[in-house]
């Protein structure tokens, strides 16, 4: 079935196909209730090949069942529906849904929290990264165990569930850092949270001053659409500015379905932001992005970020080179438009935050002009200002010509690169910790 174009009289036939397979009692009606999904979300190697008519031999099943073991399945009957079976071993909803024995091999450089967001936590369910933000960890409940998961760690532990204590103490942290001005909810996914969970905790959050927006990532658009309620979409209207950002793998995941769901969030005037990830054998193709970024921009989504996929335990067989993603933005750029080409990042191992990876259109530089090439490789110059006076920054945004005085600016250090330009401070060079030459120096 072609889901990207689907008619609505093949998806009926299909998910009454998987209902009464379910439950005779079962009607269209309860198979839309999220709650219902959620009630019958597959969670077993038998489960699946009843639902979905794909038969695994004893040897197979055997394999994949260790895989299960260690990182189990959950998948929501929509989401299944999705699958072509006729060739459900090439398919990306099978192969970002249901397990593979391959998660079982571990590489060198896999690890258990490559992110390092439990080293970066001051306080549970918070990673404070960056200076002004922070990711908050509400939810460990997921409408699909997704197979690329960056957090394997935590599907299905119950020492990572946050309680309402666990909440109360990241609201708390949030309150006594008045640096922070933005909050992103996270998980597993927040809207898996009750309608009224969700309400107290952006009720708490909104309380605070000091806070400027409020992020919520979710894939339940994707997953579980029908997760977006009327009722859901009220109280988030009613908290904003709300920014959400859903994570749209596939052109084939966008269905009558998610664009109903995406429509409710749009049409409240909430944005709305798509973050992808590079998956090998999935979406690894030029031609695949581009219809999935031209998709998702006719239906009000911002492509925001392309993700390399993070060195998490049992994720090898998805990852691919650095190259092939910027090969991909190359494919990009210039063939479709500028707003719907994501920024390809590496979310760096051990906690160094989100590195942009993109081709290199710069080709070199002099005191007078710069040298630059377009996407179809004509070379071009760009020549320098002549008479450019430097504002050689100090710091000092109350007696700066440029500083728009409608308000105190901020009073924040400079941190990293950003010593280097400033004048305020007298860094020259950023030098790592643990360099013997400097080491040489303090015995001196």
């Amino acid at each position: 079935m072609n889901t990207f174009n689907e008619a609505p009289r093949i998806i009926v036939q299909k998910l009454n196909k998987i209902i009464k397979t379910i439950s005779t009692k079962s009607n269209l009606e309860n198979y839309k209730d999220w709650k219902w999904q959620v009630k019958h979300t597959i969670k077993d190697i038998e489960s699946f090949e009843n639902l979905s008519g794909i038969k695994f031999d004893d040897k197979e099943r055997i394999e994949l069942q260790k895989t299960v073991d260690k990182f189990p399945i959950s998948i929501t009957p929509y989401y299944l529906s999705l699958i072509q079976v006729n060739n459900y071993k090439n398919d990306p909803i099978f192969r970002q849904a249901f397990p593979d024995s391959k998660e079982l091999n571990i590489s060198k450089a896999d690890m258990l929290d490559p992110l390092a967001e439990d080293s970066d936590s001051p306080v549970k369910g918070i990673t404070h990264r960056y200076p002004d933000r922070v990711l908050f960890h509400i939810s460990n409940m997921c409408a699909m165990y997704c197979r690329h998961c960056t957090r394997k760690r935590k599907v299905g532990d119950i020492d990572y569930i946050p309680d309402k204590k666990d909440v109360l103490q990241g609201i708390e942290y949030i309150k006594n850092n008045p640096v922070i001005r933005d909050v992103l909810l996270s998980g597993g996914d927040p809207f898996m949270l009750s309608d009224d969970y969700i309400d107290w905790i952006l009720s708490e959050l909104k309380k605070i001053p000091h806070i400027e927006v409020i992020r919520i990532g979710t894939r339940t658009p994707v997953v579980l659409p029908f997760r977006i309620t009327d009722k859901l979409v009220s109280i988030l209207k009613k908290h904003q500015p709300i920014w959400i950002n859903t994570h749209f793998n596939h052109p084939r995941e966008i269905t009558s379905d998610s664009i109903e769901a995406i429509n409710k969030l749009a049409d409240a005037g909430i944005p709305i932001g798509n973050q992808s990830v590079l998956l090998a054998g999935i979406n690894d193709c030029t031609y695949i992005m581009k219809k999935l970024v031209r998709k998702l921009v006719q239906n009000r989504v911002r492509p925001y970020y392309l993700y390399q996929c993070d060195l998490t335990m049992g994720l090898s067989h998805f990852r691919t080179p650095v190259g092939k993603g910027i090969e991909i933005i190359e494919g990009l750029i210039g063939h479709t438009s500028g707003f719907s080409i994501p920024t390809y990042v590496i979310d760096a191992p051990g906690g160094g935050g989100k590195i942009p990876v993109m081709p290199n259109y710069l080709v070199s530089w002099s005191t007078n002009k710069v040298i630059l090439r377009n996407f179809e490789g004509i070379i071009t110059t760009y020549n320098e200002p002549e008479n450019y006076e430097d504002n050689n920054c100090e710091l000092d945004c109350n007696n700066c010509n440029l500083y728009l005085k409608m308000e105190a600016p901020e009073e924040s250090a400079p941190v990293g690169i950003k010593k280097l330009f400033c004048n305020v401070d007298n860094t020259i060079s950023l030098i790592p910790n643990d360099i013997e030459r400097m080491e040489r120096r303090k015995d001196e």
